[in-house]
């Protein structure tokens, strides 16, 4: 298809022409043109982007979309169009589904079954077999069928050692470990953030220690590896400042944080709303306040939706009972630019959610200049919406965000010569 591109402001700091307003004419699946002007050509469809942006393709690097196993919460389909509708034109997803992706044949169920789709999906494989931190998975294998990272999702290698093995296993074969950080052990059984709110309501804390002591065994270990290491999800003070200082060490660690983690804190838990329930938890405003310094300064990475469905019987439970996740891909933008517009230019924020996690990945980033490839997210930050059972393209509902007004979304995308407006 041919597309032309009226009048959108580019963000891209890659690009030559960042922060200026352009046409850009797109042939089947590759930039022909930027310019001031462009004169439509035939057969050409056009789109007006008059006080939008346009930018690389957002891209996820964190969500579960539960295929194969538990497609009653979200499959490779369903996740995908969420995907899209948030504005993502990739998504790495999670692999403890069922079965694990922890074999090749694994790797290629979720690559032949999203090919052909306007959002690239990406496999991670898992680290350990089965997710249960007993030995290695088939990891050399499963890189070459084409999983882009490892992780065992939201189950912690409690195993230093097999750890340690698995980061000098990724490191041969220049990948990255996602590491989920926490700790069960020190809190086992634990509904929410330990503080003077879960002391109040009476259910049992999770200590920020759960999370800051996994985060420095793996520092230590990815310093004596020298193999590369991401934390997903970080959601305390201390985890900044422990990443913080392995950076200025340069010990090989980047991070990502959950927009959910910048917005709300524990105190809406006195609500008892089991959509709000979450992993790692609800933390404090101290925590928030630390994350966005920590995304400011740069010690923090990525921004990742962590996208986690839950079917209507596991969340209409009493807090105590509700199983912890919240859908995300279609809110994530909206949050993050909400908590953070105040903070970070548009340049940055949009960097956290398209070209560094692919950069993180070792996949290719997309730029926004002639005859380079045209993935692109297009965006209004002025756009006031809400999320509702009409617009919702997630098989489920799991999130308090449901009705409330949010700020900016994504109205476009481009990838492999589809473009899809977003409703």
């Amino acid at each position: 298809m041919s597309l032309l591109i009226r009048s959108a402001t580019i963000v891209d700091p890659r690009s030559e022409f960042h922060l200026q307003i352009k046409d850009i004419l797109i042939i089947e699946d590759s930039i022909f043109s930027i310019e001031d002007h462009i004169d439509i050509p035939l057969n050409t469809e056009t789109f007006n982007a008059e006080n939008l942006y346009v930018s690389p393709g957002w891209f996820d690097m964190y969500a579960h979309f539960c295929d194969p196993g538990y497609e009653y919460k979200e499959d490779l389909t369903s996740g995908s169009r969420a995907a899209a509708a948030g504005g993502f034109t990739g998504v790495a997803v999670l692999p403890d589904t069922f079965p694990v992706i922890d074999s090749k044949s694994q790797v290629e169920y979720v690559l032949n079954k999203s090919r052909g789709n306007i959002v690239d999906v990406f496999p991670i494989g898992a680290v350990t077999k089965k997710c249960e931190g007993k030995e290695l998975a088939e990891i050399y294998d499963m890189a070459k069928a084409g999983a882009v990272a490892f992780s065992d999702a939201q189950h912690p290698i409690a195993v230093a050692g097999l750890m340690m093995r698995g980061l000098l296993y990724i490191k041969k074969i220049g990948c990255v470990i996602i590491s989920f950080p926490h700790d069960e052990t020190i809190a086992p059984g634990g509904m929410m953030n330990e503080g003077a709110v879960s002391v109040n309501l009476g259910m049992s804390g999770i200590p920020h220690l759960a999370e800051d002591l996994m985060v420095v065994r793996d520092i230590e270990l990815a310093e004596y590896t020298g193999s590369r290491l991401h934390f997903s999800c970080i959601s305390t003070k201390e985890a900044v400042n422990r990443i913080r200082e392995a950076k200025k060490k340069n010990i090989p660690v980047t991070a990502g944080v959950n927009p959910i983690h910048l917005i709300l804190d524990d105190s809406f838990l006195n609500e008892y709303d089991g959509n709000m329930k979450i992993f790692p938890p609800l933390r404090s405003l101290e925590d928030i306040a630390a994350l966005k310094e920590g995304l400011k300064d740069g010690t923090i990475d990525v921004i990742c939706s962590a996208h986690e469905p839950q079917n209507e019987e596991r969340k209409k439970l009493e807090y105590e009972y509700a199983t912890a996740g919240i859908i995300n891909l279609q809110t994530c933008f909206a949050l993050a630019y909400m908590a953070l517009k105040d903070l970070l230019d548009i340049k940055d924020i949009i960097s956290k959610i398209s070209t560094v996690p692919r950069d993180i990945l070792g996949l290719p980033s997309p730029v926004l200049r002639k005859d380079s490839h045209a993935n692109l997210t297009i965006f209004d930050i002025n756009s006031e919406w809400n999320l509702n059972s009409e617009n919702n393209l997630s098989k489920s509902f799991n999130t308090p965000f449901i009705g409330k007004q949010l700020l900016g979304k994504a109205v476009a995308i481009f990838n492999h010569g589809q473009f899809l407006k977003i409703q």
